[in-house]
């Protein structure tokens, strides 16, 4: 591709920007950031019900984001790869692993009331005592996830 980024882009510039955008949204509009929350709300307003223009517009800019880190990346980032379980599965199970651990997330997010920006960046960031309970739940299941994939497959992931 062109390789204009970095990829990963550096934490310490990720980082501060995305505070900065939090305490900006919090400052102008007293809102938090949340991309399930805007999900939402682009559904009610395919269903009829009034939504904020603002989320429809976030979501807008993450794909656009998405496509351009995809094309001015360092790597190609186009394709049906997914890393090292990518190499490990059958396209076939790849797909269904992945609309699975889609759908539980999509769950979890609504049954927790956020997802985990909503509640690790907008959340942690106003003290929520829920939103430190749902962050730490997060990386707790994640790590615990990853250590038994890593366990059942022999280290293979």
């Amino acid at each position: 591709m062109l390789d204009v980024l970095s990829i990963p882009a550096p934490w310490y510039i990720i980082g501060p920007l995305m505070g900065l955008v939090i305490a900006g949204m919090y400052a102008v509009s007293n809102k938090h950031l949340g991309v399930s929350g805007s999900y939402v709300q682009f559904v009610d307003r395919a269903r009829g019900r009034p939504m904020e223009v603002w989320r429809l517009w976030f979501l807008a800019g993450l794909m656009v984001g998405a496509v351009l880190v995809a094309v001015l990346g360092e790597a190609p980032q186009f394709g049906l790869r997914y890393g090292r379980l990518g190499e490990v599965l059958p396209i076939g199970a790849l797909v269904a692993v992945l609309f699975l651990g889609g759908m539980l997330i999509g769950f979890g997010a609504r049954w927790m009331g956020a997802c985990t920006s909503g509640h690790g960046l907008s959340g942690c960031s106003t003290r929520s005592r829920g939103s430190f309970v749902a962050t730490v739940t997060f990386f707790f299941t994640a790590v615990m996830v990853t250590l038994l994939l890593h366990w059942l497959t022999g280290g293979a992931l």
